[in-house]
């Protein structure tokens, strides 16, 4: 119940913290005779690591480099746990001293205090957002389980520091700063972060996930609806404050006849579901947005309290993202494909 662990059949359990000598995880429950190597793993880890992001990036250097510590054996998956092990370098504990006994606003300093009576204050422990590193490790095995199914996940970001995109070409984000779903707007969003920066601030924004090729049927129609496990998932990434399906919000705002997805023998005329109807999949593609809130660690001075209750201006140093995009999108990649992978193996339970 201390909540580290996701997943029912296809389950990833972490560990570790960002000043910790490493993190890693164990997938448990992967079909065995799946192809996984360290370099499949590595290749998400790389869109993930320190560094990426270009004007937006954290000066914080690490290789996260993958190792494969159980459940392979020549280059396929055993059924067995399979565990992985990602080693820190970069840590520079010395920059969180003054700190150690401030509540940073807008970060878990005061509730690990509340829920523990105690805390990690090098960098956050476990509410950093480096522990999300494992979360893109597992998101790795899932994909290729998922991938040999012919369901494929694709993530983009469609808005920054309130500029959306116009376009949506998941196709080439991946080859454009900021995993920017549109060409066009990029110089906009890379001006944007420079001007906040320049002020000390920083910026949140919008992760678009597709799905493309995910059975009818799966999921649940009650309490384990797919929509609400991947709200789930995407919810348990620390930065992320509200989830979108299909339509989402706007479906509030619509007449029922412009937001019911009307079907012909042709296939459905439009999309607003996201892919799902009564919590299960409809065939079509699934469309879910994860709303990221900004970097909460700014050079702007701020109000606080320390543990004893005392007043304290705070102005926070080191080195931080200016915005938690791009690196957080194959982390919710990462999520959805967990959440896929996961219901793949609960619908194969029913002989399907």
């Amino acid at each position: 119940m201390s909540g580290n662990t996701f997943g029912t059949l296809f389950q990833l359990t972490t560990f570790g913290e960002s000043h910790g000598p490493a993190l890693g995880g164990v997938v448990d429950g992967c079909p065995a005779g799946i192809p996984l190597s360290e370099a499949v793993i590595q290749t998400e880890l790389d869109r993930r690591k320190p560094g990426q992001g270009g004007v937006a990036a954290t000066a914080r250097q690490e290789a996260d480099a993958v190792r494969l510590l159980s459940g392979v054996f020549e280059g396929l998956t055993t059924g067995t746990p399979i565990g992985f092990l990602v080693e820190n370098q970069d840590q520079r504990s010395r920059d969180y001293s003054k700190i150690m006994d401030v509540y940073r606003p807008g970060h878990a300093d005061l509730t690990f205090d509340a829920k523990f009576g105690l805390r990690d204050y090098r960098g956050g422990g476990r509410s950093s957002g480096r522990e999300t590193v494992s979360r893109v490790a597992g998101g790795a095995i899932a994909q290729e389980l998922l991938g040999a199914l012919c369901i494929h996940v694709q993530a983009a970001c469609v808005e920054l520091g309130g500029i959306p995109a116009t376009l949506r070409d998941f196709g080439g984000a991946l080859a454009r700063p900021f995993f920017s779903a549109d060409p066009h707007v990029v110089a906009a969003w890379e001006d944007r972060v420079r001007q906040v920066k320049a002020e000390g601030d920083t910026l949140g924004g919008v992760v678009e996930i597709r799905a493309t090729g995910v059975p009818a049927g799966l999921g649940e129609p009650v309490f384990d609806k797919l929509d609400a496990r991947l709200a789930y998932a995407l919810m348990g990434v620390g930065a992320v404050k509200a989830v979108e399906i299909g339509a989402g919000c706007g479906a509030a705002r619509k007449l029922g006849s412009e937001n019911n997805d009307q079907m012909t023998p042709e296939g459905f005329g439009s999309n607003n579901a996201g892919g799902i109807l009564g919590g299960m999949a409809s065939g079509q593609e699934l469309v879910v947005r994860a709303f990221v809130k900004p970097i909460p660690s700014i050079g702007k001075e701020q109000q606080t309290v320390n543990s004893r209750g005392e007043a304290v201006r705070l102005s926070i140093g080191g080195r931080h993202d200016i915005c938690a995009i791009p690196r957080i999108v194959p982390v919710l990649k990462a999520m959805v494909m967990l959440t896929l992978a996961d219901f793949v193996l609960l619908q194969r339970r029913l002989g399907r």
